[in-house]
């Protein structure tokens, strides 16, 4: 971790996020009561949710970054584009259908999530395309 500008965004985007997710309008405080979604009903309880999966997702990526080169590239790549698939996925999903009346806020939350994901797993895969990895 030479520069942790990268780890400092990131937790800032999580805080953000968690916020936004915690914070719906009233048809999407509605729509967590009625499908019991407990874990966005508050800010700490959202909080943990997006930072348990950012926090999945560093340790996996770290944790792939430690085999052997080729390998760690593609598997990298096959979480960024599996990362970047739930990412189309939210995006289609938040901008139709009922999930669009829940507020821009809680939209963007749900849509920064996969974001989150991906940009970890990306600037791991660049790392290791560079090698500027940890050896």
């Amino acid at each position: 971790m030479r520069n942790p500008f990268f780890y400092l965004f990131l937790l800032l985007l999580v805080v953000l996020d968690g916020w936004l997710m915690a914070h719906p309008n009233l048809i999407g405080q509605l729509g967590v009561f009625i499908y019991e979604y407990d874990y966005l009903a508050t800010f700490p309880r959202a909080l943990g949710v997006v930072s348990g999966v950012v926090g999945v997702a560093l340790l996996l990526s770290l944790g792939i970054s430690r085999l052997s080169q080729p390998i760690t590239i593609g598997l990298l790549t096959a979480l960024a584009a599996a990362g970047i698939y739930w990412l189309l996925l939210s995006i289609g999903q938040f901008t139709s259908g009922v999930y669009k009346l829940t507020g821009a806020g809680f939209r963007a939350g749900a849509i920064l999530l996969p974001g989150l994901v991906v940009s970890v797993f990306a600037k791991n895969l660049y790392e290791k395309i560079t090698n500027r990895s940890r050896p």
